[in-house]
C-alpha cells in the first residue's frame, strides 16, 4: 500500500489520531463546504461507524490506498502463501497429522481415527478396543487432526490419577501436544480462581472430578473436546443409586462437544448397564436395550469400535513369491489357572490377618447401619487388599497404624467425632491420587481406634518377637524375620502395650 494526499475514496484506509485503529472506507458523500460523510469500518474490530470530516481533519490523517502494487517483499509473500496451504493441508493430505506426529502408527489404529472417528461430524464414540492396542496413540491422533481443522482448542483428559503422567509424557513426546496435570492440591492452591477454564489442555483424575466441590468448576466451562481414560468406571446399574462417576459422565457429555471414550472393558454382561454407558454418549441413541440388540444384528454400531488382539496386525510385507503377507501383531492367547500354596511365616502372616478382619468385620456389622460400621468394615476390606497385593503393602498400612497408635489415642478419637466421608468404592481407591488415600485412610483408621478405646488400651501385649503384626486386633507389634516377607520394625521397650 502507498501513501496518498488524494481525496478520501472507497476502499482507502484512514489512519491518525481520529481513530483508535485503521478504518477502511465503505462509502463517501460530500456535504459541500469541504465536509465529507463517510462510512467507515474498523480493521480490527470490524465495527462500523459513520462520521463527518472536514478538510482541517484530512490534514491529520494519513490516507493509504488499498490498490495493487509489486513492490512489496516477495520472501513475505511466498511465506503467507506457505502459511495458508499448512492450514488448509488436511483437506489435500488425509493422514497431514500423522506426518507431523512422532508415531509408526498401525493399520488399526489409522482405520479406527481415519475411517470412523473423523468421518462423522460431532465425535461421540466408544473406542473398546483389546488392552494393549494403543488406545493413547488413536486419541493423539484425533486431538491432531482435529486442531489443525480449528475445530477443537480446549480439551480435557479424565483418566485414572495414576496413568495422569503417562498421558501427559507420551502426549508431549509423541505429539508435541503440552497438557498440564490438574491436581487437588493446585485447585485448593489457587482459590477463588476457576482453573478449568484458566488451561486449554488439561489432565485431571477421574476421582479428583468427579467431587462435588469439583463438579461446580466443571459446570461453568464448554469443552471442545472430552477423552476418558478406563471409561467403564462411569458405568452404573439401577435400581442403585446412581454413582457419583456416572453423574460426571453425564456432565462431561453435556458440556462437550466432542467426547470419545476409551476402555477396554466396556461390556459386564448387564445389557441394561452397557445401554446406560452408551448414553454417556448420547441420550437418544440407544437408549434402550432393544436398540443395541437391534444394532448388534444388523452388525453395524457406528457409536463404538471394539477389535481384539487376534484381530491385529502389521501393514502387509512383501515376501519372496511376490505375495504380501500381514503378521499378527500379538501371539495366540492361551489362558489356564495356576495354584499356588503358602507356607510358612507368609501362611501365619496371611491367617492372622484375615482371622483380624473377620472379628472386625463381624463386629461392624453388629452395629447396624451406623455410619462409622460403615467405614470400619470398608477399612478390613481395605487391608484385605492390600494383604493380596503385596506383603509390603500390607506392612505399610499396619506400619502406619502402629504409629498412629503410638500418637495416642486423644487425636484419633478427635478426629472420629467428625462424620466419616461417602465412602467409595473398591476399585475407586486404584486410582485416588496418594494424598487423598492416605487421608481416607487416615480417618478410617481413626474412627475404628476410637470405637475400640477400651480394648486398645487393656489388652496386653502376648509375644511381640513371634511376629512384627502378631494378632492385629490385639497388638500392632510386631517382628517379621524373613526379609523377603517384611523388614521388621523397632519396638521401643517402653512402649504401652496398645491393641485394638
Amino acid at each position: 500500500m502507498t501513501a496518498s494526499s488524494d481525496p478520501i475514496h472507497e476502499g482507502c484506509i484512514l489512519i491518525g489520531s481520529l481513530f483508535n485503529e485503521p478504518m477502511r472506507v465503505e462509502t463517501v458523500r460530500a456535504g459541500g463546504d469541504e465536509i465529507w460523510t463517510v462510512g467507515l469500518v474498523g480493521i480490527k474490530s470490524e465495527r462500523f461507524r459513520k462520521v463527518s470530516l472536514t478538510a482541517q481533519d484530512l490534514e491529520k490523517i494519513s490516507i493509504l490506498d488499498t490498490g495493487f502494487t509489486y513492490d512489496s517483499d516477495s520472501r513475505l509473500l511466498r511465506l503467507g502463501l506457505q502459511a495458508y496451504a499448512l492450514g488448509i493441508a488436511y483437506e489435500f493430505d488425509p493422514y497431514f497429522g500423522l506426518s507431523i506426529s512422532r508415531v509408526d502408527p498401525l493399520p488399526h489404529q489409522l482405520e479406527a481415527v481415519y475411517d470412523y472417528l473423523l468421518k462423522v461430524a460431532r465425535v461421540r464414540f466408544l473406542l473398546a478396543d483389546d488392552a494393549g492396542a494403543g488406545k493413547t496413540i488413536m486419541a493423539g491422533l484425533l486431538i491432531r487432526e482435529l486442531q489443525l481443522r480449528g475445530l477443537v482448542e480446549k480439551i480435557l483428559i479424565v483418566c485414572p490419577a495414576n496413568l495422569s503422567f503417562q498421558w501427559q509424557r507420551e502426549l508431549k513426546e509423541k505429539f508435541d501436544e503440552k497438557f498440564i496435570v490438574l491436581k487437588g492440591g493446585d485447585i485448593r492452591d489457587q482459590f477463588g480462581v476457576n482453573q478449568w477454564l484458566e488451561h486449554k489442555k488439561i489432565i485431571t483424575s477421574l476421582d479428583l472430578a468427579k467431587r462435588d466441590e469439583i463438579l461446580a468448576g466443571l459446570r461453568q466451562v464448554q469443552w471442545d473436546l472430552v477423552i476418558v481414560d478406563e471409561a467403564h468406571r462411569m458405568s452404573w446399574t439401577p435400581p442403585a443409586r446412581k454413582t457419583a462417576r456416572y453423574a460426571l459422565g453425564e456432565l462431561l457429555r453435556d458440556a462437550s462437544d466432542h467426547i470419545l471414550l476409551l476402555t477396554a472393558t466396556p461390556h459386564k454382561g448387564d445389557p441394561e448397564n452397557f445401554s446406560l454407558f452408551l448414553q454417556l454418549l448420547d441420550t437418544d441413541a440407544y437408549a434402550d436395550v432393544k436398540s443395541i440388540s437391534q444394532a448388534m444384528e444388523r452388525r453395524r454400531a457406528p457409536f463404538y469400535l471394539r477389535r481384539t488382539k487376534e484381530a491385529m496386525v502389521y501393514f502387509p510385507e512383501r515376501m519372496q513369491d511376490g505375495t504380501w503377507t500381514a503378521h499378527k501383531i500379538f501371539t495366540r492367547r492361551i489362558t489356564h489357572s495356576v495354584d499356588f500354596q503358602i507356607d510358612g511365616l507368609e501362611f501365619d502372616l496371611y491367617r492372622e490377618i484375615t482371622n483380624f478382619v473377620k472379628r472386625q468385620s463381624a463386629k461392624a456389622a453388629a452395629q447396624g447401619d451406623d455410619p462409622r460400621a460403615r467405614a470400619i468394615g470398608f477399612l478390613m476390606a481395605l487391608y484385605q487388599r492390600r494383604l493380596a497385593s503385596s506383603t509390603y503393602a500390607m506392612r505399610h498400612s499396619l506400619g502406619n497404624r502402629a504409629r498412629r497408635l503410638e500418637e495416642g489415642l486423644k487425636k484419633a478419637q478427635e478426629l472420629a467425632k467428625i462424620a466419616p466421608p461417602d465412602l467409595p468404592d473398591l476399585e475407586e481407591l486404584d486410582e485416588m491420587e496418594d494424598a487423598e488415600r492416605e487421608r481416607l485412610e487416615e480417618m478410617l483408621e481413626a474412627i475404628t481406634l476410637a470405637s475400640n478405646a477400651a480394648p486398645t488400651l487393656q489388652e496386653p501385649v502376648r509375644d511381640p518377637a513371634k511376629f512384627e503384626w502378631h494378632e492385629v486386633k490385639k497388638v500392632c507389634h510386631y517382628y517379621l524375620s524373613v526379609d523377603s516377607i517384611a523388614k521388621p520394625m523397632k519396638v521401643r521397650e517402653d512402649h504401652p502395650p496398645y491393641g485394638d
